[in-house]
């Protein structure tokens, strides 16, 4: 059994985002053993040469999470308006060097924030609360989804979590087809990074990407939301809960929210009217 324990640990050591560092179990404190820990960096985002936000990632996918939290926060309409992108090393950390378009980089110049490191909570470094009630367009109803297929997409969303199986410690956000099919995910020690990730790929995708919704592993915040809202996605599927500013925000801009989605099961809290199965 510990020669299987080494062989496994031994291969996954080539995993970007994990790395192995020895510890002490309960049942055995005289005797370090080998396990695998996420990784947990800091990553800026710069624009055009000035630093914006600094979040704490892991250092993955670093382009896809770049192109989400751009998109996701109003920055960018389009992803074509980013004409550029490289990940370098930093001070501590890791940054990613964004070549904005000018028009885009006056207007983040004219409602630049400060911004702290957002994996546990929305609301850090906003300097006015009014910022977290952003307004957003009203989404259409153009989505339709079968609930009968959502076991299918709960089925494999630990496929697009390596770190996650060897660690138990990312989150997962992923594209869900109507069929249940789940066709690209990331994950991410921070649930809003992994969803920004997932956006930022899917807006570079083709049109099958534009039909079916996001299944995240955790809970929903506002945030997440507004996220999914600010990109154009009519449903967001959630394994835990919301919270009520979720709904709330959710109610508002016709977003269809559901959460405690495990096999047979699912909360709808928001606009049940695109789900089918009820």
């Amino acid at each position: 059994m510990n020669e299987l324990r080494e062989e496994k640990h031994k291969n996954a050591t080539s995993i970007t985002g994990a790395r192995q560092v020895s510890l002490w179990k309960r049942d055995d404190l005289q005797h370090a053993t080998p396990d695998m820990l996420a990784e947990e960096v800091p990553v800026a985002l710069v624009y055009n040469g000035i630093s914006h936000v600094v979040m704490m990632a892991s250092p993955k996918d670093l382009e896809c999470f770049a192109m989400g939290f751009s998109l996701s926060e109003g920055i960018i309409e389009n992803h074509t308006e980013i004409y550029g992108m490289d990940v370098v090393p930093s001070c501590h950390g890791l940054e990613v060097q964004i070549e904005l378009s000018s028009r885009r980089f006056m207007g983040l110049k004219e409602r630049r924030r400060a911004l702290a490191g957002r994996t546990g909570c929305g609301v850090c470094g906003v300097e006015q609360l009014n910022d977290i009630g952003k307004p957003i367009a009203p989404l259409p109803f153009t989505q339709t989804f079968d609930l009968a297929a959502l076991d299918v997409g709960l089925a494999h969303l630990t496929d697009f979590q390596p770190v996650g199986q060897l660690t138990g410690c990312t989150h997962a956000a992923a594209w869900m087809l109507p069929s249940g099919a789940l066709i690209g995910g990331h994950e991410d020690v921070g649930r809003h990074v992994a969803l920004d990730k997932l956006l930022g790929h899917r807006a570079r995708e083709s049109e099958r990407w534009s039909s079916g919704a996001v299944l995240v592993s955790s809970r929903a915040s506002y945030e997440m939301v507004q996220k999914s809202a600010m990109c154009g996605v009519e449903i967001l599927f959630a394994v835990s809960a919301a919270t009520t500013l979720a709904v709330e925000v959710a109610q508002r801009c016709n977003l269809t929210l559901v959460g405690f989605c495990k096999p047979g099961r699912a909360t709808v809290y928001t606009h049940p009217q695109r789900l089918v199965g009820l």
